[in-house]
């Protein structure tokens, strides 16, 4: 496991803390931000406020950093590594996918540069090869575009939740403050 995925691990689990359950949550109850029914699907039996960090980082690393495929995504820019991890544990691994190919799709300049992606969430093969080919066109440039539209697309997407769900008017704040920078 490289260092800056351990790193990133377990900057994520600080940032989501310890054990919650607030019953305003949709997540319900939670602890290092695992929500209950992720931890039966990776096997944790416990009472979710005894969850080892371990056995949470062990979650994140497989459910969220391995499905993004974000060693590879590393390879190119720890700091975009780091927001869709980020967001796959905020937001699911589908939408950080989501948002990554719209984001890809809008600045392939009319497809010259890649094809367009289809908008799965899957970062795939596909998806690589358009990140990669981002990456080497607009370089350190291309790194800092891309990772404003993800967190661009991170913050619409909590502003119109909060319409969709007045009860999360709760939350937002929090999520601006420690997600979209």
């Amino acid at each position: 496991m490289s260092e800056t995925k351990n790193k990133i691990i377990d900057g994520i689990i600080d940032r989501e803390g310890g054990y919650v359950n607030d019953p305003n949550d949709s997540g319900g109850e939670t602890n290092f931000g695992i929500t209950l029914k992720v931890a039966r699907k990776f096997g944790y039996t416990g009472q979710m406020k005894d969850l080892p960090r371990e056995h949470a980082f062990t979650i994140y690393a497989e459910r969220y950093w391995d499905a993004l495929n974000l060693d590879l995504i590393e390879d190119y820019s720890e700091r975009i590594a780091e927001e869709l991890a980020d967001t796959g544990v905020n937001m699911g691994v589908g939408r950080a996918g989501e948002f990554l190919q719209t984001a890809l799709n809008a600045f392939n300049n009319q497809g010259s540069k890649y094809s367009d992606l289809v908008v799965d969430g899957d970062v795939g093969r596909g998806t690589l090869a358009a990140y990669s080919a981002f990456m080497d066109w607009r370089g350190g440039d291309g790194e800092a575009v891309l990772f404003r539209a993800l967190n661009a697309l991170q913050g619409a997407f909590y502003l119109d939740l909060c319409q969709k769900r007045q009860k999360d008017e709760r939350f937002v704040f929090g999520w601006f403050l420690n997600r979209v920078s």
